[in-house]
């Protein structure tokens, strides 16, 4: 799949959004990717799950015995990488604030496990869900993404494998430029910033 046709699933979804949005990160941008739009169609969901597959070397992906994601935005994605790889799939939930494994999930110790998101903008939360696994025994082997916002801010102390990297502008509330804070801000991701 190129970026062309990566591109092209967002748009026919109508996923690729332009005007005032405030990111998880708390940060604000003219353009949103709305993962959970192009990913409502399980026939897209699983051939951009198959194409971040690829982007992972074979034999790292012959190590891969668990797929974790943090809940919301990486559930659906994390299921098909793991649908597309044979393994488990599994979430992380933040009912206390920090990610912690749930509703019977597990990992055994040392298991090495490939952490699925669907957006990484600061990284902050992928490193949380990464050490969420870490305490839960698990280990990382890799970290993956349907789109890296990071804009190459971000470093992980594991391979990053994005299926496309976007390095549109972020803004902090005090630095908007005078054309984006003339328009009403969305908020249209899963967590209130």
């Amino acid at each position: 799949m190129t970026e062309d046709d990566i591109y092209a699933e967002f748009r026919n979804a109508e996923a690729l959004l332009e005007g005032h949005f405030k990111l998880s990160s708390g940060r604000h941008s003219a353009i949103y990717l709305q993962c959970a739009r192009v990913l409502m169609n399980t026939d897209r969901a699983g051939r951009l799950a198959r194409a971040l597959v690829q982007k992972i070397p074979r034999e790292l992906r012959a190590e891969i015995r668990a797929v974790v994601s943090p809940a919301m935005g990486g559930v659906i994605i994390g299921q098909e990488v793991a649908r597309s790889l044979d393994r488990d799939a599994m979430f992380l939930e933040r009912p206390e604030g920090t990610f912690e494994l749930r509703r019977g999930f597990r990992l055994t110790e040392g298991q090495k496990v490939l952490v699925v998101e669907d957006v990484v903008t600061t990284g902050l939360s992928s490193k949380e869900a990464m050490e969420a696994v870490r305490k839960a025994g698990g280990e990382v082997v890799a970290l993956a993404a349907l789109v890296d916002r990071t804009g190459g801010e971000a470093s992980f102390d594991v391979p990053f494998y994005p299926l496309l990297e976007l390095n549109f502008p972020t803004y902090a509330e005090d630095e908007l430029p005078e054309e984006l804070a003339a328009l009403p801000v969305e908020k249209p991701g899963s967590r209130k910033a």
